[in-house]
């Protein structure tokens, strides 16, 4: 039977390779929920934070079917640790598990041109304007299905403004948001960063400024802003913000969980 894990330290060394901020978040006890049939002595475990599933250990094909109870959606993103995992994965999901690939950058604090990302916050196009997240953005963002993982991850407003952080491009007229840089979560030195701009408002340098914007208040904040790209002209955006690319891994999205 698969329970959840309170002692995260007994499952510690299984994810001891990874370089996964949702893992140290849920490791950390600051948000995600870890899983494992044996939660005293586990050789496998599962962490799901958000949309997302990372799956470590000797591969169980129990863990691959578990749907926790409190996981309302039929949507997950499962990271395997290995290709055992992944043929657990194909079997158990078949045409509902599509493999596609993700891109890791590389954790380097050294390489931010602070000068470069303030002319670029300095810039924001006639109409529009940055802001931090405060409680109505907040609000706003959840209203959105494009803008809610901005802030979904915070349970309320009381949690993100203790945890959380994120800049939005807003219309100055309306104060609709059009592209944001946000924390999707938290771990004890930093957060994992979402970026997302509206169809209609894209190719317009949007996403970079709010992007620039974040980095910034992180780094005020003594707090790193990890970055992973679900694509390749997120990595381009992510090197153009002063971040390295480090490898591609494989990633399934299951649309029948």
């Amino acid at each position: 039977m698969i329970k959840k894990v309170t002692n995260t330290k007994t499952v510690e060394y299984l994810f001891s390779a990874w370089q996964e901020t949702c893992i140290w978040s849920a490791l950390q006890g600051i948000m995600g929920d870890i899983y494992a049939e044996d939660t005293e002595n586990p050789d496998a475990a599962m962490v799901i934070l958000g949309d997302f599933c990372f799956l470590a250990g000797t591969p169980s094909a129990e863990l691959v079917a578990f749907k926790p109870t409190t996981y309302k959606k039929n949507y997950i993103i499962m990271v395997p640790e290995n290709a055992a995992w992944s043929t657990l994965i194909e079997t158990h999901y078949k045409d509902g598990a599509e493999k596609n690939f993700r891109y890791a950058i590389k954790k380097n604090a050294g390489n931010f041109n602070k000068e470069k990302l303030e002319q670029a916050v300095a810039t924001v196009p006639e109409g529009l304007e940055l802001q931090m997240i405060d409680e109505t953005l907040y609000n706003a963002c959840l209203k959105k299905d494009w803008s809610e993982d901005f802030v979904s991850n915070y349970k309320d407003y009381a949690m993100f403004e203790e945890l959380g952080l994120g800049a939005l491009m807003v219309k100055k007229d309306t104060g609709e948001i059009v592209a944001g840089a946000s924390s999707y979560s938290t771990y004890n030195d930093g957060i994992e960063i979402e970026i997302v701009t509206r169809e209609d408002y894209r190719k317009q340098g949007l996403a970079y400024r709010c992007a620039s914007k974040l980095i910034l208040e992180c780094l005020k904040r003594n707090l790193y802003p990890s970055w992973d790209a679900r694509t390749k002209i997120s990595v381009a955006l992510a090197e153009k913000l002063g971040y390295e690319y480090s490898h591609e891994y494989v990633a399934y999205e299951i649309t029948n969980y």
